[in-house]
C-alpha cells in the first residue's frame, strides 16, 4: 500500500528559525569569528520564543557550526552557515551509539594485537600518520584524515584478517563518529595525544596497555554533543 498519503510532518519552529539565521549570515557576509546577535534579540526580531532560538543555536552547536561561550555570546566556527537537515542528524544520532559500541569491541582488540604483532614498516605507518594529523591541527583544520589513516595503520598492525574485515565493512559509519568527534571543541589535541598514548603502547609491545588507551581513546570519542541533543525538545 502506497505511504504517499501519510500524515505530513509539521516543521519544527527551530527549524524555521535556522532558515533566517542561515540566511542572516549570508546577507550580512559574515564569516569565521563573528558573533550572533544575543538570543533575546533573534527572539524579538523574529517574533518567535527565546526557547525556539536557543534550540536552533544548540543544533548549529551540535554541527561545530558556531561556538557558544558562556556569559559571552555565540560565535560562527565557519563562514556562513550551511546546516545539516535536522532529520539527517536525528538519524545519525540514532546510529552513533551502536558504532561506538562496535568500535570500543574491534579497536580496543586491534591495538592489543597491534603491539604483539607489529612490524617496523607498521610503527613507520603509524608515526607518519600522527605526523600528518599533527600537522593539519596546526594549520587550523580538525586532523580528520591523519586520524583516518592512525586508525587504519593500527588495524593493518594486527595482522589480523577478520577484524580488518568488520573494520572495513563499518567504515563509512566510522567516518561519521570520527567526524562527529573531531568537531567538538578542543578535542583535535586531545585526540592527538591520545593516538601518542595508543603508539607508545604498540612500540613498547604492552598489549594490554595499548587495549586499554585505545578504549580510553574511543570513550573519549562517544563524548558528542549530538548525543545530548533533544531533537524534540519543545520550542
Amino acid at each position: 500500500m502506497s505511504d504517499a498519503l501519510r500524515p505530513m510532518a509539521r516543521p519544527r519552529l527551530y527549524e524555521q528559525v535556522l532558515d533566517r539565521l542561515r540566511s542572516y549570515v549570508s546577507d550580512g557576509g559574515l564569516g569565521t569569528g563573528d558573533r550572533l546577535p544575543p538570543e533575546r534579540e533573534l527572539a524579538q526580531r523574529l517574533g518567535v520564543s527565546r526557547a525556539s532560538v536557543k534550540q536552533a543555536i544548540v543544533v548549529l552547536e551540535v554541527q561545530g557550526l558556531v561556538e557558544v561561550r558562556h556569559g559571552g555570546g555565540t560565535y560562527l566556527t565557519r563562514s556562513g552557515l550551511d546546516p545539516e537537515p535536522v532529520e539527517r542528524l536525528v538519524e545519525r544520532k540514532r546510529r552513533l551509539p551502536d558504532v561506538l559500541e562496535a568500535r570500543e569491541a574491534l579497536e580496543t582488540k586491534l591495538a592489543e594485537l597491534a603491539a604483539e604483532r607489529r612490524t617496523e614498516l607498521d610503527l613507520a605507518a603509524l608515526h607518519d600518520a600522527l605526523h600528518q594529523m599533527s600537522d593539519e591541527i596546526e594549520a587550523g583544520g580538525y586532523g580528520v584524515e591523519g586520524d583516518r589513516l592512525f586508525h587504519t595503520a593500527v588495524t593493518a598492525a594486527a595482522h589480523s584478517g577478520l577484524l580488518a574485515e568488520f573494520m572495513r565493512s563499518i567504515t563509512e559509519q566510522i567516518a561519521e563518529s570520527r567526524n562527529e568527534s573531531l568537531r567538538q571543541p578542543g578535542r583535535p589535541k586531545r585526540s592527538l595525544a591520545q593516538h601518542r598514548a595508543i603508539l607508545e603502547a604498540i612500540e613498547t609491545g604492552r598489549g594490554k596497555a595499548a587495549a586499554a588507551a585505545m578504549r580510553r581513546h574511543v570513550q573519549t570519542v562517544a563524548k558528542v554533543r549530538l548525543l545530548e541533543w533533544n531533537p524534540d525538545e519543545s520550542a
